[in-house]
This record gives C-alpha cells, structure tokens and sequence, in this order.
C-alpha cells in the first residue's frame, strides 16, 4: 500500500534538518575558534610589555578610550568629510523647500544655504561649530568633489540645450540673445576700466578683470529660465519658446566667450592666448564634425533602457571626461568640456533623457549642494564693510539688471516682438542663478576676482535671480494679462455649452475617467467641450523629460478617445502644487464640471494612534500586493486632497471611486436630502448612454416636508425611463450593493454614509460623488 504523506509534512521536515544542521555548525565551528584564539593569547610573550596597550581595568576607563576612539574617526579625513556632506545636503535641501514655498526656484535656497553655512553667518556668530564642521584644511576635498559635480551639471546642462529649436529659431533669437550679452559685458568693462587700480590683485592684468566682470554680468541662467517658465505655464507659448531659444543660444555663444576668456587670463595677454585659442578651435572642429556624427549614429542605434547597456554608458562617461581633460590642459577649463560633450549629444530625444536620468539626480542631489556651500565658504559678506562697497555693490546689481534686461527689451522690440512680451523676455534673461556662480567660482580660483567683488557679485546673483519671479508677476498685471485670459475664455463660452475638465494623474486613470465622462455627459450635452489635464509635481522637472511624460501619460487616453470617436484637448503642466493648479485653471478658466478620481485614500479606521499608522506604513504595499481586492477606506475620502478640490472649486465636482469600472449598466442613485435631486438628471443622461437600469433608494422620511417633492421627480423619471425601479427605504449594508455596477450619490450623502456604513461600502459599486453647483 502507498503511503502519501502531505506535501507540508515533507516541508517541515526538510527544514527541521537544515536547522539542525546550521546549529550544529555554528556550536562546532565556535568551539574551535575558541580554542585557537585561546592558544593565541598564550604564546603572545609580549602581551605585558611596555609598548602593549593597557586592557582597561573598569568601565569608566573603557569610555575613556572609546571616546577618544570615536573623536579620532570623527576629526580623520573621511569621517569629517562624510559629516560636512550630511550637514551640507540636509541644509540646502531644508532651504530649497522654504523657498519654493515663497514661490522662488529651489536654487536660490541651496545658495543661501551656502552662505549661511560660511564665515557671512555660521562663521560669524558661531565661530566654534564653523570650525569644528569646516577646518581650513578639509575644505579642499569639498571643492574637489564640488569641480567634479559641476562636470557633471555641465555635461547635463549641455544635453537640456534643444539645438534642433536654437537652429529653427537661430536668426530670430540671434539678436535678443547676442545683444543682451553685449550690452552688459560693455557696461561690465567700463565699470572695471574705474574700479581696477583699488580692487583688483596687483599681478592680474586690466584685460583678463575686465573680460571676467563682463562675462559676469551678462551671463543667463538656462536651467532656473526653463524651469521659471515651466511654472509660468509659458512651455507652449511664443514667448516661452522664444526665451528658451534665446536663452541656449546665449548660453552656448557665453561659454565659448568664457574659454577665450580663461585661456586669456592664465596666459596674461591676447597675444599668449593665441596658440590656445587656435587648438580650441581645433578641438571644436573635431567634436562637432567628427566625434558628433558617430554619436549620432549611436543615437539613432541605442535609444531606449532595453539596449542602452554598461559599456555604452561607459563610453559616454569617457567621452566627456577625456572632453573636460583636454580643455582643462588647453587652458579652456574643464567645464567647458563637459558642456561641449553634452550639446554634441545625439539629438535623439530618447537618448538623451536616458543619459540625463543616469546623471541628473546624483549631480543634482549630492555634488551641487557641496558646490553651493563651497561658494558660500568663500562669500564673507563682513568684507564689504564700508559705505563704498555697498554703493558699489548696488552699482553692480544696477548695470547687471538695466543692462540685460535693455538689451533683451530692444532687440526684442527691434525683432518684432510687442512691449507685453519684449519686457517680459527681458525679466526672464536677468535670471542668473547657478550658472553665474559657476563663471564666480572660475574667476576666484584663478585670482582674478578678488574677495570683495566675488561677495558683491554672489549677491547681485541672488537678487537677480530671486526677483525675477516676482517681476514676471508685476508685469503680467500691469498688462492685465489676465483680463485677456478672461475674454478669451468667455469667447469660447459661447462655443460650448458644457465644458468639463478631467484631471488624472496615472495614465491608465485617465482613460477610464474618460469613458465615465462620456458615459455621464456625451448624451446629455449638446455640446461638449472635454478637455484633459495631465500635471507632473515638482518645480525642478528637467524640461528635457516633460515632452515623453506627456506622450506617456496621454497616449492612453487619446487612444480610447478615438475609439469613443470623441473630440478632446490635452493640457500638460509641471506643477509645484497640483491641488492649487487644478482649482485655480477650474475656476479661473470657468469650467462648468470637474471630474477628478478617487486616488488612494488612508482612513483613520481606528481610533488608536498606533493602529492608524500601521495602517498607513503598510497601505499601499499590501494594495499592491492584493490589487484585485484592494483595502478601501471610505472614511479618508473627506480627508484627501480631494476634499480640496471638491470645497475650493466654483463648479460641480464629481470623485470617481474605481472599483473595476467598465460601463454603468446596473445603476444605483442614493437620495437622502432635497438637495440630491439634481443626482436624478445625472441619471437620466447616464441611462440614456448606456441603456442601462436605474435603482433609488430614497432615505428621506416619508413624512419629511421634502419628501414629497422628492417623490414626484423620482416618479418623473420612472415615467421617462422605463428601466427604473423605486427601492424601498432601506438600511444600507453589503447586500445593498449586490447586482450594480455603478452608483451615484452626493458629496454630502457620501459623508454621512462612509460615517455610519463603513463596513458596508467595503462592497460598494465604482462610485461618483457629485457637489452639484
């Protein structure tokens, strides 16, 4: 007879042994150790001589050396450097959120983490930590890391620049981007030809000043303009295309002007710098007519994660370090390299972001906080330290905001452009940010800018940056742009009759949203206007990755709205605040319904502290886990972002709580006050478009005053559509819910019910809570 032993049975088994086995091998392999270790300690005659350490004789004595221990790794090298990073990254990432709270780039907070943490703050009224966290002699190695950082950024920030859109555009934006560089260089060199003989060093020549103080103030930040116009919503528009055009064409005629520069200053004249110049323009040569069309041709080969391997991006790496070496040795400065290595970059859009998204965060996260604290190590603003400095200073901040913002305003007048977008391209040109500081930091490490005119232009960097927000606020209300937003929205008003905004965050969100929406409203309207609305969250969104985050997000929902053979628009934005977008282009835009999903809600499903966060720590990843019949917490809904969107919008809002949805077929319409009614027109159109079954319970009392008036609509709509079925009064529980498909129920109904039924709408139907407006 066969035996058939239970397949746990032999598990356990097997897994009794291996325990016995391991433990075992742990007792005899100790065993021995032990002994070993014991013949040791006897045969080591001199474990009692002078030269031996001293076992310590109690616990005190034991700290003791511990301590000493522990202050000996914190003061080498290395511990100290791995202190000063972490105290370096939590700053600068504490002050960029602050300063993107107050509406400004995270930039401009990383600097002024800099300079707090040097000599103009810490150094200042805590002389003591200053020293402890950053000795003279480790800042070194943080400059070190921060050089190669910046290589890093640079390589990036060459493969931001679209030169596809700067050589469309090249003869539009030469003149803005050309002479709103020359008009502040000119004025930089005058102001050095008055100031060099009291400030600059006694050995740096007047050409090699005077060259630096003008590529100084004429210089635009690229990466802080892409990202200010990115949250000023000007992506798409003439104007922001046209800034970023000029912009990158700017930057790259600016740092081809900055390498001559460099070559001049470490040569001491335009004679010396003759040989460097001629074998830079033969490096050009090279990258752009031949290392260019093979990369190219690696573009067009490796353009997705699946065959982009190791040894391609290896080979990337290399190319842009043997880039950066050779311009280092030709006097051009190795960031120069790096950028160059990054604009001859496969055009291949792809490619491209591929590269960014191996590079991007790590010089962005880790080595340009080093760069900003080491800037600000070296900005002691206590040296300006009369009334002259600070007038000179001003002086400074004057030529650097009237010369970009004069030249960019006329040559964008004199190339066509209205005074409306001509003085906004010229607010969007003073921004300076990090790329200014970069040109600061190459001036003081060659001895050109000596320390009082590098503190007065750090601070020129700042104010120019920080204010170009605001400035671009003052002028569009000057202009009163929004009035003309207004006007045109009302223009399209009389167009459509029933505009509705679908806003989702998931792509696959945003196609079911759309078949609820044409289920809900395409029947019902005779015209609809749908527009969907896509937002990435986060200032700092490299524009390079927005255009695939676009394609990606609503590919989806475009293929489904060509099978629904229906007409929508698409909006695409970065957002630091997606609620506050939503809301404000709801209501600013006059919107006649916003259609929004449910997302993942957390309930506070207990009432102990403890509880409700093991809840949330583990909420999503169980979802995940069992994502056919997921937790549902109805109780969060009223605590979510969405009851933001639901209480601050000015026009009906409808939630969308997916359960599987596919068509509304079986329908449930929850009434529980006089002001659900408007829920029985919503039912109408939705039974008309799917031809489906209407159920209502009606939870008002029977001898309720309104629930007469009730009544006579439900009748109403029993009259007109055939397929509805009036249900008793009823407590709901999970039966209540068996047999539907869809239910619609209002946003005051919905508090109510998820307060008291919980349990039950754990089996509830896809759900639409509706504010009717």
């Amino acid at each position: 007879m066969v035996i058939f032993v239970p397949k746990f049975v032999q598990c356990m088994e097997k897994k009794s042994k291996s325990l016995t086995f391991y433990t075992l091998m742990i007792l005899i392999v100790g065993l021995l150790m032990y002994v070993v270790l014991h013949l040791g300690e006897n045969q080591h005659v001199l474990a009692t001589s002078a030269t031996s350490k001293v076992a310590p004789a109690n616990l005190s004595e034991g700290y003791q050396i511990f301590k000493q221990l522990f202050i000996g790794q914190l003061q080498s090298t290395f511990g100290l450097l791995l202190m000063q990073i972490v105290v370096i990254l939590i700053v600068c990432r504490f002050f960029g959120l602050l300063f993107k709270q107050i509406g400004q780039p995270a930039v401009i907070g990383e600097i002024t983490a800099g300079i707090m943490l040097g000599p103009s703050i810490l150094g200042h009224f805590f002389p003591e930590i200053s020293n402890f966290l950053f000795p003279l002699a480790s800042l070194t190695n943080i400059n070190l890391l921060s050089q190669f950082g910046l290589i890093l950024f640079m390589f990036v920030l060459g493969m931001e620049l679209d030169m596809v859109e700067v050589r469309k555009r090249f003869f539009e934006t030469i003149s803005i981007s050309h002479i709103s560089m020359i008009v502040p260089f000119f004025m930089g060199i005058v102001l050095a030809y008055f100031i060099y003989d009291r400030y600059a060093y006694h050995e740096t020549h007047f050409l090699s000043f005077a060259l630096f103080i003008g590529i100084a103030l004429s210089i635009t930040a690229f990466p802080v303009l892409a990202r200010i116009i990115q949250e000023k919503k000007l992506t798409r528009t003439h104007l922001g295309t046209v800034a970023l055009a000029s912009a990158a064409s700017g930057d790259i005629t600016a740092w081809c002007i900055l390498a001559a520069v460099v070559a001049i200053a470490q040569t001491g004249s335009m004679l010396s710098a003759i040989y460097n110049i001629a074998f830079a323009i033969l490096y050009m040569l090279v990258m752009f007519f031949v290392v260019r069309p093979l990369l190219r041709m690696i573009g067009n080969l490796y353009h997705n994660k699946e065959v982009v391997a190791k040894p391609l991006i290896t080979l990337m790496f290399l190319l842009m370090l043997i880039s950066a070496f050779v311009t280092e040795i030709l006097g051009l400065h190795a960031l120069f390299g790096a950028f160059i290595v990054g604009v001859i970059m496969p055009e291949n859009i792809q490619f491209r972001k591929i590269m960014t998204e191996k590079v991007e965060d790590v010089a962005l996260v880790l080595f340009l906080p080093l760069f900003f604290v080491s800037t600000g190590l070296r900005t002691e603003i206590g040296l300006l330290n009369s009334q002259g400095m600070w007038i000179l200073c001003a002086v400074f901040i004057a030529i650097a905001v009237v010369g970009k913002m004069g030249g960019a305003i006329m040559s964008a007048r004199s190339a066509g452009e209205n005074w409306h977008d001509s003085i906004m391209l010229g607010g969007l040109m003073n921004a300076r940010g990090l790329m200014e500081l970069v040109v600061l930091a190459i001036g003081y490490d060659l001895k050109i800018l000596p320390p009082p005119i590098f503190v007065m232009l750090v601070l020129m960097t700042l104010i120019t940056t920080f204010m170009t927000v605001p400035l671009l606020s003052f002028i569009g209300f000057c202009f009163k742009k929004y009035e003309k937003i207004k006007g045109q929205m009302q223009e399209k008003l009389k167009e459509a009759q029933f505009r509705v905004l679908l806003s989702f965050g998931r792509a696959e969100s945003g196609q079911v949203l759309l078949d609820v929406a044409h289920q809900m409203f395409s029947e019902g309207q005779s015209k609809l206007d749908l527009t969907a609305l896509h937002l990435t969250v986060g200032s700092d969104v490299n524009p390079l990755h927005t255009e695939s985050f676009e394609k990606d997000n609503f590919e989806p929902i475009l293929t489904e709205a060509s099978k629904l053979n229906m007409q929508i628009h698409t909006r695409y934005e970065v957002s630091a605040n997606a609620g506050l977008s939503i809301v404000t282009i709801t209501n600013q835009e006059m919107y006649d319904f916003l259609l929004v999903g449910a997302g993942v809600a957390l309930s506070n499903l207990s009432s102990d502290i403890s509880a409700r966060k093991i809840y949330k720590s583990f909420f999503r990843v169980f979802n995940r886990m069992n994502s056919q019949s997921p937790l549902f917490f109805p109780n969060a809904l009223i605590h979510d972002k969405t009851k933001f969107f639901i209480e601050q919008s000015q026009c009906s809002v409808g939630v969308f709580v997916n359960r599987n949805f596919t068509k509304a077929t079986r329908i449930l319409i929850v009434i529980n006050a006089l002001e659900d009614v408007c829920l029985l027109n919503y039912a109408k159109t939705l039974a008309k478009s799917t031809q489906g079954t209407l159920s209502v319970i009606n939870g008002i009392p029977s001898n309720s005053p309104s629930n007469e008036l009730i009544m006579k609509e439900i009748n109403d709509l029993i009259s007109q559509h055939r397929e509805t079925v009036m249900l008793p009064a009823q407590e709901i529980k999970r039966e209540s819910f068996a047999g539907y498909n869809f239910m619609l129920i209002s946003y005051a109904a919905w508090n109510t019910l998820s307060a008291t039924h919980e349990k039950a709408l754990q089996d509830m139907p896809s759900t639409l809570i509706i504010k009717h407006v």
